[in-house]
């Protein structure tokens, strides 16, 4: 009898082991929620999801909205709540880079920007991919590299992993290869993607990849998804488009254990190879945040004071190799702080501006506002002057943090750092407009609109720069624009053919000439004093294609501009000749200063505080 109930379990144990080695479920991507027609393309998507029983649980790979913007976000929430199944979600980089919250509405609404799980032993592992709130290739969080390295630490043994980003898994992902590297050394079955698109099928290195098809009908009549198979050691892609018959298989991958441990090829990874050829510059000290840092820094007596996107300041002593004091605040923080005196000031994405103590990290005062702050501040007049993501514009006493004047009536929000210039504030929006605001009454002086319907377009990344009662501009729209100072009346606009201006520039310190980075990686000159775009002198390549929306610096003949990819360049001011490169990481470098006339600092996107020393 008991030989018989013994059997009569293992049959059962058999059966259920079958039964799960068969399971479905549905990958949608790139939804675009607040796009033409995508909510409706999204609930058409959900009823037939619902409606199939064999689907097991739902992965959403990212591009959950079109602008990141909190609407949004709640809207496509509405949607997938609606689910009948359980819904394994990451942001991509439009819910990322254009973030009015910093990020932190898709985290509060969705509950995180990772996730974990194990069905039909299979571990899920999915990651935030980036850009955070500025423009770049993909960048995996820093931070999130340390969960992927914590969580792959708990799966047992060989068991298999199948892992989710937004981005392929390839050069439009900057930090690929730490990805790649640790899924390696475990058993990595499957890469699966979105933001191409388009229904395609890859090779990682050895790891197969899939990307699935944006959930958007683009000119069809309705959208679609695909419904994934796995069965017997294998995974099958079909298409499948809501209230139509489910299409044939279109792409197949085995899973199986690769052992990339045992492989000899070996791979293509980022080179430094250009700091050989230039050995006057040197790296003298280096820190690595435990996260990302989300913009520039300030130094304060001998002390590097940076955020990170932890919400923390940190003040870092290079001579004593550690931090000195911390602060922590309540979200992530994308703005850099500026400093006056003892006077620090930062804005946090849990929509406070802080004052502190740059000696010790006390707490001056704190100003609340109603929503987040991703925007960098500029001081002038005793007075803080900033923008939110309320569609509003602040002057603050720096001694109090009260509020001196309000202009409320900014389209969408503003990120990048205003321009102070003859006692009026300059500072694009996400909402297509350029804004002269007074510095004493808070008055709108002049709105200038770029005639543009997609917000895409608009100058809100760039921090405008001036000379001769000129406004000089570059945008998304790849124009680079001149803006009579007084009235905002436009003068020129000029798109060069082979260089194509974005979102980063400068002026020299003679304010004779424009300095723009292009699309194409050269440095382009421009006559800040012509009456129309003439480029002084143009740099070779250097960077290859490039989109960091960074300032340029002057500085005693040299001019500095750098790159998505880790590459900081010297330029010489009159010709535009090379004097030196050095490549400091593989990721965007947020900001350059000077603590004496050879020794440089730096930060990256990654969460490195680097230190050069420098012998022309």
């Amino acid at each position: 009898m008991k030989k018989i109930f013994i059997a009569v379990l293992l049959v059962v144990f058999v059966n259920t082991l079958l039964a799960q080695s068969r399971f479905q479920f549905a990958h949608i991507s790139d939804l675009h929620i607040g796009s033409n027609n995508a909510d409706e393309d999204l609930r058409r998507t959900v009823h037939d999801i619902n409606a199939n029983a064999e689907l097991r649980f739902v992965i959403a790979s990212g591009d959950i909205t079109e602008f990141g913007a909190d609407a949004e976000i709640k809207l496509a929430q509405q949607i997938l709540d609606s689910l009948n199944k359980p819904l394994y979600i990451i942001p991509g980089n439009h819910d990322d880079n254009w973030s009015e919250s910093g990020t932190n509405t898709f985290n509060r609404v969705f509950g995180n920007e990772v996730f974990a799980f194990e069905y039909g032993g299979i571990h899920f592992l999915g990651a935030n991919c980036g850009p955070n709130m500025k423009m770049s290739p993909g960048q995996i969080p820093y931070g999130n590299i340390v969960w992927l390295d914590s969580v792959l630490a708990t799966i047992p043994g060989r068991e298999p992993v199948i892992f989710i980003d937004h981005y392929p898994l390839d050069a439009s992902l900057n930090n690929w290869y730490e990805v790649a590297d640790r899924l390696k050394k475990h058993n990595i079955q499957l890469y699966i993607c979105g933001h191409g698109h388009q229904n395609r099928q890859y090779d990682f290195e050895g790891i197969p990849g899939i990307m699935g098809r944006s959930n958007l009908r683009a000119k069809d009549s309705t959208g679609g998804y695909n419904i994934v198979t796995v069965d017997n050691g294998k995974v099958t892609y079909q298409e499948k488009n809501p209230g139509a018959i489910l299409k044939a298989p279109w792409a197949t991958a085995i899973l199986q254990d690769h052992h990339f441990e045992k492989e000899t090829r070996s791979y293509d990874r980022p080179s430094y190879a250009v700091n050989g050829q230039y050995p006057q510059v040197k790296e003298s000290w280096r820190f690595q945040d435990s996260s990302d840092i989300g913009n520039g820094f300030v130094l304060y007596k001998g002390r590097i004071i940076t955020p990170d996107s932890r919400g923390r300041i940190l003040a870092l002593d290079p001579a004593a190799n550690k931090v000195v004091w911390r602060f922590v605040t309540n979200g992530k923080i994308y703005a850099a702080p500026v400093i006056e005196g003892y006077r620090l000031i930062i804005p946090s994405t849990d929509g406070t501006i802080y004052c502190l103590n740059a000696e010790n990290g006390k707490l001056l005062w704190a100003t609340p506002t109603d929503k987040a702050i991703v925007a960098t501040p500029v001081i002038n007049e005793d007075k803080v002057f900033l923008g939110s993501s309320e569609g509003k514009f602040r002057a603050l006493d720096i001694n109090t943090g009260k509020i001196i004047w309000e202009y409320d009536s900014v389209k969408n929000f503003v990120k990048a750092q205003p321009l102070y210039y003859n006692s009026r504030l300059i500072f694009g929006s996400w909402g297509n407009e350029l804004y002269a605001v007074s510095s004493k009454t808070g008055k709108a002086v002049w709105v200038y609109n770029n005639g543009y319907s997609n917000r895409m377009f608009s100058p809100a990344s760039c921090t405008p720069v001036a000379a001769n009662g000129k406004i000089f501009i570059v945008a998304p729209d790849r124009f680079m624009r001149a803006l009579d100072a007084g009235n905002g009346t436009l003068l020129w606009k000029h798109k060069w053919e082979e260089d194509w201006v974005r979102e980063s520039m400068g002026i020299s310190n003679d304010g004779a000439v424009v300095y723009a980075k292009t699309m194409q990686g050269h440095l382009i000159g421009v006559d800040a004093k012509a009456d129309s775009a003439h480029i002084v002198w143009k740099t070779e390549n250097v960077f290859g294609y490039e989109l960091n929306p960074s300032k340029i610096i002057e500085r005693k003949g040299r001019v500095y501009a750098f790159s998505d990819k880790g590459v900081i360049t010297a330029f010489d001011r009159k010709t535009g000749k090379t004097v030196w490169m050095h490549k400091v990481a593989n990721c965007l470098v947020h900001d350059l200063q000077f603590i004496d006339d050879h020794t440089i600092v730096v930060t990256t996107m990654d969460g490195k505080v680097v230190i050069l020393r420098v012998h022309e």
